[in-house]
């Protein structure tokens, strides 16, 4: 295109021509003139728009308020694919679900593979699609599905190792851990020096740099191609917390996402993590249902919380997950009884609360990891509770995570070795109040230092109205959950 400098030398060469073509030299200038500002705008406008791409997006505000669901794609219908799951889609919007969570969709090794379909968690192709569960359009088209219902969908990274087929081990051998006679080992707890028993999959090396790029580089592809909206990091404690500092913002160029660490530390929300895991406090519960801790734990616990953790971190609540019930066993296996008064608490806490595939049917066996072990979704005891704390968790300010707005104010109660009660307040207008049993006994409820408030109970629908002094019966591991 011309400078305005050579458009300026013609415009004054055309008032020097006293002759008809005078005119010509004018319209010429003028048209010359258009073109050239048009296309210094749109080089300026390009300009702006790289500067703006090449800057990390922030956490999005979605998941403040929002829920988590597991989905065990293999064991989730017969066919095991992503046009099946598609059906399911309608059923979990209507149960409330916001986000959710595939565990690995990536092909699976075949070399040292456990059992006869192997684990998830065995990488073979970080880039590529498990083939028995169906074509990049199949997933394109259930991603889609998932956004057009208003939901979320993360997938489930694996950064800490790779099968032993993945081409890496022949094409990038140095970025896996070798053993004193160079040759490649499975991961190792740093603790013992001694295996943990994943022999189905290879350790890499994070002290090799190129490593971190291709692990952006698999990122930003999942957010790219397929529109993606966060991740869930395997083993996020097993890489270099400066990866993480280093990759986050990375990714984030390419889009707003959610990132969850399968880790418990400050340190990780520090270095770009949204969400992390409430490992503790689940292994707590667990012990608390048998009688094993003290509920007095539950203070301590969120104290200490509060007090490492940033304002605006996220923890992860549960009371399963495809850890602990293939390897742990399930919610009625750990906490009998207790269960729905530890999901009652996981879903009020200042957190986001999670639920497994086929907690809502009541899925009372442990899923076998690595073979087909289908659910059966024939009832579903469990959907109406669910369905109702997390229409709660959506509705309700008093619940969103992550927030100094948000306070947490634990009452007394007449026996507080048994029982347990707290509110979560926003403003005049937005507050939750929990009150659980925590023993195998049926007890009488009195809460202390409340002034009467009117509410309404989450469960059944009533108003009431709670005040100190006032007797509340409640049945072994009851729970009590009102809402302003």
């Amino acid at each position: 295109m011309y400078s305005f400098l050579t458009l300026s030398i013609l415009f004054k060469h055309a008032l020097k021509i006293n002759t008809t073509m005078n005119k010509l030299y004018i319209l010429l200038f003028a048209a010359l003139a258009f073109f050239a500002c048009k296309q210094q705008t749109s080089t300026s406008n390009t300009e702006e728009t790289n500067i703006k791409n090449d800057e990390p997006h922030p956490s999005p505000d979605w998941f403040k308020n929002a829920n988590m669901y597991e989905v065990n794609l293999r064991q989730y219908t017969s066919e095991g694919t992503f046009k099946a799951f598609e059906t399911h889609i309608p059923r979990l919007k209507k149960m409330g679900v916001d986000i959710l969570w595939f565990m690995p969709i990536t092909p699976i090794g075949e070399a040292k593979r456990k059992g006869t379909l192997g684990s998830y968690y065995a990488v073979k192709d970080y880039k590529g699609l498990n083939p028995e569960h169906g074509t990049a359009e199949d997933f394109k088209h259930m991603v889609k599905a998932i956004h057009d219902a208003g939901m979320y969908i993360m997938l489930d990274f694996v950064p800490n190792h790779s099968a032993w087929d993945n081409s890496l081990i022949t094409e990038k051998p140095e970025w896996y851990s070798k053993n004193k006679d160079g040759e490649i080992t499975d991961p190792i707890d740093p603790s013992t020096g001694k295996s943990w028993g994943w022999t189905d999959v290879a350790d890499f090396d994070y002290s090799n740099k190129d490593l971190w790029k291709y692990m952006t580089e698999v990122l930003k592809f999942w957010v790219e191609e397929y529109d993606v909206d966060g991740f869930r990091c395997d083993v996020a404690h097993g890489v270099p917390i400066e990866f993480w500092q280093e990759i986050i913002p990375e990714v984030r160029k390419s889009k707003s996402i959610v990132m969850l660490a399968e880790a418990e530390g400050a340190e990780f929300h520090k270095a770009g993590f949204d969400i992390s895991y409430a490992w503790e406090f689940h292994h707590a519960m667990n012990e608390m249902a048998k009688g094993k801790k003290d509920i007095s734990f539950i203070d301590e616990y969120l104290k200490k919380d509060a007090a490492d953790y940033p304002a605006d971190a996220t923890r992860l609540y549960f009371t399963s997950n495809h850890d602990e019930n293939s390897w742990n066993g399930t919610e009625y296996e750990r906490m009998g009884e207790a269960h729905k008064a530890f999901a009652v608490m996981s879903a009020t806490l200042d957190g986001m609360p999670l639920v497994y595939t086929g907690q809502e049917a009541a899925l009372d066996r442990r899923l076998n990891f690595f073979e087909k072990d289908v659910i059966e979704w024939k009832s579903f005891p469990m959907e109406e509770f669910y369905t109702k704390l997390l229409a709660l968790k959506a509705r309700n300010k008093a619940l969103l995570n992550g927030t100094d707005k948000v306070t947490l104010q634990r009452h007394k109660t007449n026996d507080d070795k048994s029982l347990y009660a707290y509110r979560r307040i926003a403003d005049a207008n937005n507050e939750v109040f929990v009150a659980l049993n925590m023993s195998d006994k049926k007890q009488i409820l009195e809460v202390k230092d409340l002034e009467a408030i009117d509410y309404k109970n989450v469960f059944s629908g009533e108003k009431v109205s709670i005040k100190e002094g006032e007797s509340i019966g409640m049945e072994p591991w009851g729970y009590l959950v009102l809402e302003k």
